[in-house]
């Protein structure tokens, strides 16, 4: 009678354990020497850069072991990318073509409906004048003066609600865009700097780490020192 073979015998060898178990002695020396102490001969010197260099060689077949287990399932990934992406710019242009043909057009009916709106509140403004004034000068006992300043009420308040309806009635589809243009550079640089140093100091930052070993850069002090790798 064969015994039981044990549960997951059948699943393949996991190429993460292959490659670590290659460098596992390393490993094991490495971590005895990281302890805190630093290096302090040149006899420890060169076991450490024996170790770091077979510690490279475990990080680059990892690595490479990486690589070949994700190649096909990215390969698949960019494939489903590039099926569906054909489709998704086409009604992506239909809808920016449809945005643009009736651009113009919304421009021009939120113009008209802002200079409607800019008019009936004008004339609710003036309304509400001419009925506080009505009210003030009728006369208690004059019942046409009450009546001429009813009226007048009742005009305000109608001049009211037509601005309240102007102002609700809005294009859909139209949003407002900020834009801007540089005028003169030198002036934008003095007010940045002036009112925003931490963006001119991020900027100066990341320019030299970028260009210090291209040319001389003034203010800027560049050397050369020997660290290990």
């Amino acid at each position: 009678m064969n015994s039981l073979a044990p549960m997951g015998h059948n699943n393949p060898p996991d190429p993460i354990d292959d490659i670590c178990a290659r460098f596992e002695d390393a490993r094991m020396e490495a971590e005895h020497w990281l302890d805190g102490s630093p290096v302090e001969n040149e006899g420890q010197m060169r076991d450490v850069d024996s170790l770091r260099k077979a510690m490279r060689e475990w990080r680059i077949a990892l690595e490479a072991g990486q690589k070949s287990a994700t190649a096909p399932l990215y390969d698949a990934y960019k494939v489903e990318l590039a099926r569906w992406k054909p489709t998704i710019e086409d009604a992506k242009r239909i809808e920016d073509c449809l945005v643009a043909a009736v651009n113009g057009f919304k421009q021009r009916l939120a113009a008209a409906k802002a200079e409607a709106e800019r008019k009936a509140s004008a004339e609710a403004e003036a309304a509400a004048r001419a009925a506080r004034e009505a009210a003030m000068a009728a006369e208690a006992s004059n019942i046409e003066a009450q009546r001429a300043a009813a009226e007048a009420q009742r005009q305000a308040e109608e001049a009211a609600a037509r601005a309240a309806a102007a102002s609700k009635d809005t294009v859909k589809g139209l949003r407002t865009v900020t834009r801007y243009e540089i005028t003169d550079h030198r002036d934008a640089l003095h007010d940045i700097a002036r009112n925003d140093r931490d963006a001119v100091t991020a900027f100066v930052e990341d320019y030299v780490r970028r260009h210090h070993k291209a040319r001389p850069i003034a203010g800027v002090r560049v050397w050369t020192e020997k660290e290990a790798f």
